[in-house]
C-alpha cells in the first residue's frame, strides 16, 4: 500500500500492535505522527514527529503540532487484567473504561476536525477484543470496556459518513505483544494459546498491523462502522 502524502497519527506506538503499525505505515511512504507516554529506540528510528502524550490524560495542547490535515488515526493503546468477577475492583472497570474508551474519545475530539478535512474521506481505526463478542471467563472489565469501544465505533461512523470519514474497529484475540506477555511467557502457556486458536497460533503485531493499514488505505473507502475480527478463527469457529 502507498501512504505517499498522507499524514497519519498512532497514538500508542511505543511497543506491541502500535509499533508494528507504525513500522508498516513509515515502510509504506506515511508522514508518520506518533503519541505515547516513551519514544523507544525502535519507533525513535522511523524518525516520526513523536509528542510525549499519555492516553489517560487530557490532550490539551499535547498534540497541537498536528497538521491541518489527517489522513488516519489509529488509537492502540490497550490493557489486559485477567481476573475473576469476584476480585474486580470497581477501581479496574474505571482504569479500563478510562484507558481504552475516554482516552479514545479525547484523542478523536481533538483530531476529529483535521480528519474531515482529508480530501477522499479520511479513516479512525480503534481496537477492541473478541472478548468483547465471545464471553470469556476473566475478561469482565476488558470486555465490558472494549464493548463500550465497539458502540462508539458505529455511533461516530453513522455521525460522521456524510462527511467520508470511515471509523472501523480490529477486534485481535491473544497477539504476542509485551501487554500480554505474562500469558505466553512459558513453552507451556504459548502452546495453550495457540491450541485455543482454530488455526493453531497466536496472532502476531504483524497480523494487527496490516489489517489496520488497509483500513487506512485508499482501498476500502466503502467500508465504515465494522467491527473486524482478527482472531485466528477463535470468535467464530469450533
Amino acid at each position: 500500500m502507498n501512504f505517499t502524502g498522507k499524514n497519519i497519527l498512532v497514538v500508542g506506538a511505543s511497543s506491541g500492535i502500535g509499533l508494528a503499525t507504525a513500522q508498516l505505515l513509515h515502510v509504506d511512504g506515511a508522514t508518520l505522527y506518533t503519541a505515547s507516554r516513551h519514544l523507544p529506540a525502535e519507533l525513535a528510528a522511523l524518525s516520526p514527529t513523536h509528542f510525549t502524550y499519555d492516553a489517560t490524560q487530557p490532550v490539551g495542547t499535547a498534540l497541537d503540532g498536528l497538521p491541518e490535515v489527517l489522513h488516519g488515526l489509529v488509537y492502540c493503546p490497550g490493557s489486559i487484567k485477567l481476573r475473576p468477577f469476584e476480585r474486580v475492583p470497581v477501581e479496574d472497570f474505571q482504569a479500563d473504561f478510562e484507558l481504552n474508551v475516554l482516552g479514545a474519545v479525547r484523542v478523536l475530539q481533538a483530531c476529529v476536525k483535521r480528519l474531515k478535512k482529508a480530501e477522499g474521506g479520511g479513516s479512525v481505526v480503534l481496537f477492541s477484543t473478541v472478548a468483547a463478542a465471545v464471553g470469556m471467563s476473566f475478561h469482565t472489565s476488558i470486555a465490558t470496556a472494549k464493548a463500550a469501544l465497539e458502540g462508539l465505533t458505529r455511533a461516530l461512523a453513522a455521525e460522521y459518513a456524510a462527511s467520508g470519514l470511515r471509523v472501523n474497529c480490529l477486534a485481535p484475540s491473544l497477539t504476542d505483544t509485551p501487554l500480554a506477555a505474562a500469558l505466553l511467557n512459558t513453552p507451556e502457556k504459548a502452546e495453550a494459546g495457540a491450541k485455543r486458536h482454530p488455526l493453531q497460533r497466536v496472532g502476531q503485531p504483524t497480523d494487527l498491523a496490516n489489517m489496520a493499514a488497509f483500513l487506512l488505505s485508499d482501498q476500502t473507502t466503502f467500508i465504515t462502522g465494522q467491527v473486524l475480527a482478527v482472531d485466528g478463527g477463535m470468535g467464530k469457529l469450533k
